[in-house]
């Protein structure tokens, strides 16, 4: 049996790997605390929840879903951007439902990137930015992000060359998992730098609704231009505590909205109607859970932060996402000190360098974790140094 060299070249999906890590260490019966994967540890809102058990009994959610989502889904997606960041998008033509934002990256390069052209990528990125590519047979351009420069991905010193086969560039502010916020002034450069070179523009905004310090992160959409070039992707994992769900949505330009549908129709059969009826719950209805959620991501990050501070470990205040970025010490690369923590702290953190060329030098720390949980792996980090 022979796989398909795109197998082969893919590296190893990173929150798989943190998975089977911290597997193999509690089958020795050691209890690990993963600081790893920004997977949400309080429960979905309870409103949300009820319209699910309201809208799974209904039959007619029973057959097949529409494969762009359903109508009143798309609606509700319109009218939370409209709500949101006062954007208007057309619900039939520039909104497409996801199963999951991860579902729409990997499918946007079926979309737009033949063998060998490049995609353009943060330095320091969800992975499947990159993965995205190698399954299209496709090539990444990493962009260089710098602690100096706030970790805003340099598109401007991409070479000609690399210009000449782009087809598409990724950006996502609030950034994972740097945690770093972009300016309304860089958000125009790389639309212009988009128009010009002919790019499709995909701004991933999962982290949109989870902000600090009285932050609130815009849509690259408000911007003047935005959709002649750019699509943006929103996800109701983080916001709305629906990592499991999977449901998201893209929202844009209508010619690269198509392109999406397109090759989801011929892949995918669209999200369960029960689960799009939650998530109109979830956009429509009540948002208090959301500031509830901050309060307490923002109560664990000055947690964090302070304890960094404290054994010596720098780490920039994020104003934003579920993530403090923090450099590793003098002496160690992003996987040995992950590997130093891991052997003898029993915690599991994110090396940086799996998110990208940038990303070397730092770890990632999620805040969702109990108080009382994190608390420990910190204290276990501090004895370890």
């Amino acid at each position: 049996m022979r796989t398909a060299s795109r197998i082969a070249n893919l590296p190893p999906y990173l929150f798989a790997e943190i998975d089977r890590k911290k597997e193999a260490k509690q089958a020795q019966g050691i209890d690990v605390i993963s600081l790893g994967i920004g997977d949400p540890d309080t429960p979905t809102p309870d409103h949300i929840v009820d319209a699910m058990a309201r809208a799974i009994r209904d039959p007619k959610n029973h057959q097949y879903p529409s494969y762009f989502g359903a109508k009143r889904y798309r609606e509700a997606a319109a009218e939370w951007m409209r709500r949101r960041f006062g954007v208007d998008v057309d619900p039939a033509t520039e909104v497409l439902a996801l199963i999951g934002s991860k579902e729409g990256i990997a499918h946007v390069f079926l979309a737009f990137v033949d063998p060998g052209d490049y995609t353009l990528v943060p330095g320091a990125g969800y992975p499947v930015y990159h993965t995205g590519g190698i399954l299209s047979g496709g090539q990444s351009w990493f962009m260089p992000m710098t602690e100096e420069n706030g970790f805003l991905a340099d598109f401007e010193s991409t070479p000609p060359e690399v210009l000449a086969k782009a087809k598409m560039m990724f950006l996502s502010y609030p950034n994972n998992p740097t945690s770093a916020i972009a300016t309304e002034e860089y958000f125009d450069r790389a639309i212009a730098f988009a128009r010009e070179h002919d790019l499709l523009l995909i701004h991933d905004n999962a982290y949109s609704e989870i902000g600090f310090d009285g932050y609130r992160a815009p849509s690259i959409l408000e911007r003047p231009g935005a959709k002649d070039v750019a699509i943006e992707l929103f996800s109701l994992s983080k916001a709305y505590n629906m990592t499991g769900w999977r449901v998201a949505f893209a929202a844009g330009n209508a010619q690269a909205i198509k392109a999406l549908g397109t090759v989801k129709s011929n892949i995918d059969s669209g999200v369960f109607t029960a689960i799009q009826d939650a998530a109109i719950e979830a956009l429509l209805g009540p948002q208090d859970s959301i500031q509830e959620l901050c309060a307490l991501y923002q109560r664990r990050r000055d947690l964090v932060i302070d304890t960094l501070h404290r054994i010596g470990l720098h780490a920039q205040t994020p104003k934003a996402t579920i993530y403090v970025w923090a450099r590793v010490p003098e002496g160690y690369t992003s996987a040995t000190f992950a590997e130093k923590v891991l052997d003898e702290a029993n915690v599991i953190v994110a090396p940086g360098n799996a998110y990208g060329p940038s990303g070397e030098g730092y770890v990632r720390i999620s805040l969702t974790t109990p108080d009382d949980r994190l608390e420990e792996a910190l204290e276990r980090i501090k004895n370890t140094l």
